[in-house]
């Protein structure tokens, strides 16, 4: 699994390149990962902090993509003429140079900025950029390049003026001839529109006839020299023009350093301002970086939901407790809260400002490990659980002291009491492992394992008892309830409905369905040397509801949903003699949902060993009631003896 996916740190990123200009900055951006040195991270995070401070102090930054300008340079690695629209994207960048060294020189003045003093390695190329300005405009050459330029574009206007004037003085003169009473360019060369019926009235070189051929454009001989004289000055003006831009592109390769420094220059300011951009589009805060294996996040909100909506988070890890144990309701907000902590991490140690306040800090962690979602695959044939088994697997593996570990629902997809057992092994392992841990789980047995396990909290989502609506608000210290039939009623599901699950969940048919508590506080611990309790030690306790089975109750065991008998009320570790098709199982209680009771099918005084005893062991019961016989025998079978 992605990690840094499953946390929605890529998106993170990509709001990150929204804000930066150049496309080299953007793919820099997207590759942003977190920093494992100390140092590196806090200068990052100070670098973040600069550059909001600047742009909140001095404006947005006169920044330019420079996209266009890299294809400039890949040409002139061929030697190659650039055109006059390339050497103006050069001239572009210069102009942005020279605007943002006057912008960082403006910020030295408000800000007290390391930022700004990049404006003292640029070089704003003077005689180059005057250069291009001089000899470049509007997209093309201007005459001003050369005298010579000059000359030959004034010589050209003059030979063009004449030969328009001799054959406007054709076209008044005789106007029959001509099927249009205007002067037609044709292969680059002044020509009349004849009418094919005139063609030998009007002396000259046929250039090309109409579609139709009734027309015929001349080029009468009386401006052949003309046009001769004007292709040769065009071809002096081409000649001319070039060697302007071979001697620009030149010029430009000569200043290809300074250019190369400035675009590195602009491409390290335009990341840096792109980190305070989103800073300030998330409303986001500098906190600190400490070496302590300690999270500390007060009114943090994650990043990509509503900054309207967004209930702050408040939240701390590896003081005195390195594991939090996340409980509450479903819709409740507990995989935002999880996925809120390891995203501000990796935000954190990767320099950017996070949404919380700025007493918040962070940590440096070797890796964030993650097993958030379904992941469910059908190529690799995988159920839910085996998805997240094999995940946390993995994640044990990788797992040590500096990691920081996120598991939502742990122990879930499976049976319950081992779904618990597993769990609780998960939570030992990881404790042992020394690293920040935190957990979703609906399981009271974990909650009650994390109020007196060393090293554990308990934290839950807030839930409003009034209103039955989450309030998406994490309390450390206390454990919380599921308040499953609560969510589902204010979903819609039908109250006779709710009715019938509540009897089911807790064995009441008579007690009138009402809201479960909210509250569960975890027992307190005691002052003096707690005893610690290993996973092993912790038994589930037997629930209230494991005794409201009695001996011939027909019910359904899960997962399979087979219908089954009860023949032995529950032991001490919370399990039912059920007998399905003829076999006789010990089934952990929560597995068991009460289908039709007992008093409803049989008759009071019933003999239920007419339906769980054999012919055979009746008959020796019978016998063994009224006397004693030599080779008698009772085969008694497992949880015979509960009923």
């Amino acid at each position: 699994m992605n990690n840094h996916i499953t946390l929605e740190f890529d998106k993170i990123l990509e709001k990150l390149a929204e804000n930066a200009l150049s496309e080299a900055v953007k793919r820099k951006c997207l590759a942003l990962a977190p920093s494992l040195n100390e140092t590196e991270a806090r200068r990052w995070m100070d670098q973040t902090t600069q550059a909001k401070h600047i742009i909140e102090q001095t404006g947005t930054p006169p920044l330019s993509s420079m996209s266009e300008l890299q294809k400039v340079i890949n040409l002139m690695a061929i030697d190659a003429m650039l055109t006059p629209d390339q050497i103006g994207h050069v001239s572009s960048f210069l102009v942005s140079c020279r605007r943002m060294k006057a912008y960082l020189r403006k910020a030295e003045t408000t800000t007290n900025s390391d930022i700004a003093w990049y404006g003292g390695s640029i070089d704003e190329l003077v005689q180059l950029a005057n250069e291009i300005e001089r000899c470049i405009r509007n997209g093309v050459v201007d005459d001003r390049a050369s005298v010579r330029l000059g000359d030959i574009r004034r010589q050209t206007v003059t030979a063009t003026d004449q030969i328009k004037a001799k054959l406007d003085a054709l076209l008044r003169k005789n106007k029959a001839w001509f099927s249009e009473s205007f002067i037609s360019m044709r292969n680059g060369r002044y020509t009349l529109p004849v009418k094919r019926e005139h063609k030998n009235n009007v002396a000259g070189t046929v250039m090309e006839m109409s579609n139709t051929g009734g027309t015929c454009f001349i080029e009468p001989s009386s401006v052949n020299r003309l046009q001769s004289e004007l292709y040769a000055l065009q071809i002096e003006e081409d000649s001319e023009v070039r060697r302007i831009l071979y001697s620009l592109t030149a010029l430009i390769s000569d200043n290809l350093p300074a250019i190369k420094l400035n675009m590195e220059t602009m491409e390290t300011l335009d990341f840096l301002f792109a980190k305070g951009k989103l800073s300030i589009s998330m409303k986001a805060s500098p906190v600190s970086i400490n070496t302590d294996r300690k999270i500390y996040m007060s009114n943090a909100r994650h990043p990509l939901l509503s900054q309207n909506s967004a209930v702050p988070l408040d939240f701390e890890a590896g003081y005195k407790n390195k594991g939090v144990v996340i409980t509450g309701p479903n819709t409740g907000g507990k995989t935002v809260a999880l996925k809120t902590v390891g995203l501000l991490a990796l935000m954190a140690q990767s320099g950017l400002h996070v949404p919380a306040d700025e007493a918040s800090s962070f940590c440096l962690n070797n890796l964030v490990l993650c097993d958030i979602g379904d992941g469910q695959s059908i190529a690799e044939n995988l159920s839910t659980f085996s998805s997240h088994m094999k995940n946390i697997i993995g994640i044990l593996k990788q797992a040590d002291q500096e990691s920081l570990v996120l598991l939502d629902e742990l122990g879930s997809g499976t049976d319950p009491a081992e779904g618990m057992g597993l769990a609780i092994a998960i939570l030992d392992e990881l404790c042992a492992k020394g690293c920040i841990f935190v957990v979703t789980t609906h399981y009271p047995e974990i909650k009650e394992y994390a109020a007196i396990k060393p090293g554990l909290v308990n934290a839950r989502m807030a839930f409003d008892k009034e209103s039955l609506m989450p309030l998406y608000r994490l309390e450390i210290g206390e454990a919380g309830a599921s308040c499953a039939l609560h969510i589902a009623e204010r979903l819609g599901m039908p109250r006779q409905m709710l009715k019938r699950a509540h009897e089911a969940a807790y064995g009441s048919k008579t007690e009138r369905y009402r809201p479960a508590p909210q509250n569960i506080s975890a027992p307190e611990k005691a002052v003096a040397a707690p005893k610690i309790v290993k996973s092993e030690e912790l038994k589930p306790k037997i629930q209230p509801h494991s005794d409201k089975f009695n001996i011939g109750d027909s019910v359904l065991v899960y997962p399979q949903k087979e219908t089954g008998i009860v023949y032995a009320r529950s032991n001490e570790k919370g399990e039912i003699g059920v007998q399905v098709k003829g076999e006789k199982r010990l089934v952990n209680h929560k597995r068991i949902k009460l289908q039709v009771p007992a008093r409803e099918l049989y008759p009071e005084n019933y003999d239920f060993s007419i339906i769980f005893d054999s012919v055979q062991n009746r008959k020796a019961r019978h016998i063994m009631e009224k006397r004693h016989q030599e080779g008698n025998v009772v085969i008694i079978k497992e949880g015979d003896n509960k009923k």
